[in-house]
């Protein structure tokens, strides 16, 4: 609503005329004017010829109230348009209703288009404090420590102090002074952490000769007295024997309040306890009174022991993968057995050797059952999740004399529960092809404890022989696991091969073929105490094979195969192993001719003597089988071994591991032997350098070797590429 402009020259006249009125009324002595809606309107009059208004007439209400605008009872209704911008006075113009006013006229620089946002200047205004900021040197320190080397504190200081981690570099020197600080405060915490309770420490800022930005950071520590244990009080319930707990906190009266020492007592107990029937002890929080007069402190620590506890049963939650019954199969102990935390990490660990879990944890569980002694039986629940189950693996490998080889496998480990896995496995090469299918049952039983059976078809053409070989097995088997290695081992079996092979008839003076069928009875035992499966660096090894077997080639040949095998590891310092290995084998009960040569003895290659080609050392066909050539030459190197009976050989390596590579220089010696058993004459020896390349599932091994003492026709290099170690 607007009003227009002649109203408001209306009003002022009447509120000038209404005040000149009512000042007369107030000069008139003895009179006071009427007030209220029943007061009598009084005549206008003239104003007086003094009032610079006189002669003009005062506008009467009803003439004021009629001249203003009318109001519309439409809340709706639009609203009546302002005047124009720049004349106040001037009357709005009429809009019709519904419709927007005209557009004023733009501002000629808002229709121009925007600047690509490349060409627009980015770089921020710099005051006279940024110029003056940039002009300052950088602050270039140095720090000096004072009163902790002769504690011992030194080196863990600077490791920690916020000085040294600036690097002697800061933006000016309230940074250093900042960093001085923090430092200050941990050299104090560090003294109190050897037992130097009143040490003190301060920090001071120098600077250095005459060039600008050079400062000394100095900080001085005072370590103070050292104080001792005082008494040492433990606040714990009664235990089975007396005294547990205090037995277990390897703290005297007149020791260093060191906080190492003092955590590693009470971290002792925590460990201890559970082993010796305590799973549920808490150990509180330590108090130390310092005594200033002593300079001793005693120590206080209360210590919640919980039940004693003995062995209950088995509970299961989660995504089961085995049920209670097979679960049983796992603990080292018995109901009622004195609980001992290592039985339930054992049991843990052995599940998880399964290989079958994503996760799986063992917790346990107080159920306020009375046990045997007294104690309380507690249960262990096992939390089960689920994991892959199917796996692919591969490896591949190269020899020579053996040429190139890949293998691959693919594994379900629990297509048949609990347990049962089934393995298909494919070998493809320039010198071997084969596949093969087993079914495995891991704990089959017992804990640890393996069946496996499994069928093979397999050809191999090497210069020794070649063989055309089905095989089918059952294997009984206590093995390690990566996580759980044993010191004992042992396996045993039965085998069924038939198998069609090349082999060098003396009588003839050439090669014929020849189909054999083999039964035997395979066994084998190990003792190691290595401290690992496939890169050991410690501990020795021993291994014992024996094979009963019977060999059917137009009659029964009964005969034994036996092999023993030693190796050794022995750390010279964390980069440097020395390992050995020394084997002999040995055929009995039948003449060499009647063994097929599959089932013979034969040296060199990767994993016997380096330096000599796969299976080339032993017992060679007789010269007189080779063929001259067009020149009538005959090359030695074309005879091919026929094996032997006997077998030994020797090993020697440096193995120098830095980070994740390492060098190996080795010896190795050896030799096959037509004669029932080894000799030491006439070995072959081959010498050579490898490379290893070490990875999570073991190590990646290229081994160069020569042969030392060479017959003719062997080659003067030979390479070996595989996973693991030689031995």
């Amino acid at each position: 609503m607007s009003f227009n402009s002649g109203c408001h020259r209306w009003l002022a006249f009447a509120l000038i005329a209404a005040s000149s009125g009512a000042g007369a009324q107030m000069a008139k002595p003895g009179t006071a004017p009427a007030r209220g809606p029943d007061a009598p309107r009084e005549e206008v009059t003239q104003a007086p010829a003094t009032d610079p208004d006189a002669g003009s007439a005062i506008v009467p209400d009803a003439a004021f109230d009629a001249a203003l605008p009318s109001l519309s009872n439409d809340i709706n209704a639009p609203l009546e348009p302002l005047p124009p911008i720049g004349d106040a006075r001037a009357p709005a113009p009429v809009v019709p209703p519904g419709t927007m006013p005209p557009a004023t006229a733009a501002d000629p620089e808002l229709d121009q288009p925007l600047q690509p946002l490349a060409n627009t200047n980015t770089v921020p205004l710099q005051s006279a404090a940024d110029v003056a900021e940039n002009d300052r040197p950088q602050i270039r320190y140095e720090l000096a420590v004072r009163g902790l080397k002769e504690i011992g504190l030194e080196d863990e200081f600077k490791s920690l102090s916020a000085l040294e981690d600036g690097d002697g570099k800061a933006t000016n020197a309230t940074q250093v002074n900042a960093r001085a600080k923090e430092d200050e405060q941990l050299a104090i915490r560090l003294m109190k952490s050897l037992g130097y309770y009143d040490g003190v420490a301060s920090s001071t800022i120098e600077t250095v000769g005459t060039e600008p930005g050079r400062l000394r950071a100095v900080l001085a520590a005072t370590p103070g007295r050292l104080y001792k244990l005082g008494a040492i009080n433990v606040v714990a319930g009664p235990t089975v024997p007396p005294n547990l707990v205090r037995e277990q906190l390897p703290l005297r009266t007149g020791d260093p309040l060191e906080a190492t020492r003092v955590q590693g007592a009470e971290a002792n107990v925590a460990l201890v306890l559970p082993q010796r029937g305590y799973p549920f002890v808490d150990v509180g929080d330590r108090d130390i009174l310092l005594d200033e007069q002593t300079v001793t402190g005693d120590y206080t620590l209360p210590v919640e022991t919980g039940p004693r506890s003995s062995f209950g049963v088995l509970r299961t939650e989660g995504d089961a993968v085995f049920d209670l019954d097979h679960l049983s199969i796992f603990p080292r102990f018995k109901r009622g057995d004195l609980y001992d935390t290592r039985k339930r990490d054992d049991l843990r660990e052995a599940l998880v050797a399964t290989g079958l879990f994503d996760t799986i944890g063992v917790e346990p569980v107080r159920t306020g059952q009375p046990g045997p002694d007294g104690t309380e039986q507690v249960d262990l629940l096992v939390r089960q999740t689920k994991g892959p189950w199917r796996s692919l693996a591969g490896s591949a490998g190269y020899g020579t004399g053996e040429g190139i080889k890949v293998e691959g496998s693919w594994t379900h480990r629990n297509l048949f529960p609990p347990e049962g896995a089934l393995i298909l496995t494919a070998i493809g090469g320039t010198q071997q092809q084969g596949a093969s299918a087993t079914f495995r049952r891991q704990n089959a039983g017992k804990r640890d404890r393996t069946f496996s059976a499994g069928v093979s078809a397999n050809h191999a053409d090497y210069d020794a022989f070649d063989a055309f070989t089905g095989t089918a097995f059952v294997r009984w088997a206590y093995d390690s696991t990566p996580i759980w290695q044993k010191r004992f081992t042992y396996a045993f079996g039965a085998e069924l091969t038939g198998t069609n092979e090349s082999v060098f008839d003396f009588g003839r003076n050439e090669r014929v073929r020849r189909t054999y069928g083999i039964a035997a009875i395979p066994a084998q035992a190990v003792w190691d105490t290595s401290d690992d499966l496939l890169n050991p660096t410690r501990g020795y090894r021993l291994k014992l094979n024996v094979s009963p077997e019977t060999s059917v080639q137009g009659s029964v040949r009964p005969y034994a195969r036996t092999m023993v095998e030693g190796t050794f590891y022995y750390p010279v310092s964390d980069k440097l192993v020395i390992a050995g290995r020394a084997r002999a084998g040995s055929i009995l009960g039948v003449d060499r001719d009647d063994i097929a040569p599959s089932r013979r003895y034969y040296g060199g290659g990767g994993g016997s003597v380096r330096g000599y080609g796969f299976q080339r050392l032993g017992p060679f066909e007789p010269v007189s089988s080779l063929v001259p050539d067009e020149d009538g030459k005959i090359d030695i190197g074309d005879l091919r071994p026929v094996g032997g009976r006997s077998l030994n050989e020797f090993a020697l390596e440096a193995r120098y591991r830095f980070g994740n590579f390492g060098i190996v220089p080795f010896i190795d010696a050896g030799n096959a032997y037509e004669s029932t058993f080894p000799k030491a004459s006439d070995l072959r020896f081959g010498a050579g350098i490898g490379g290893r390349f070490y990875t999570n599932f073991g190590p990646m091994r290229v081994d160069v070797a020569t042969p030392l003492n060479p017959r003719e026709g062997d080659g003067r290099v030979a390479l070996y590429v595989s996973i693991g170690q030689a031995f």
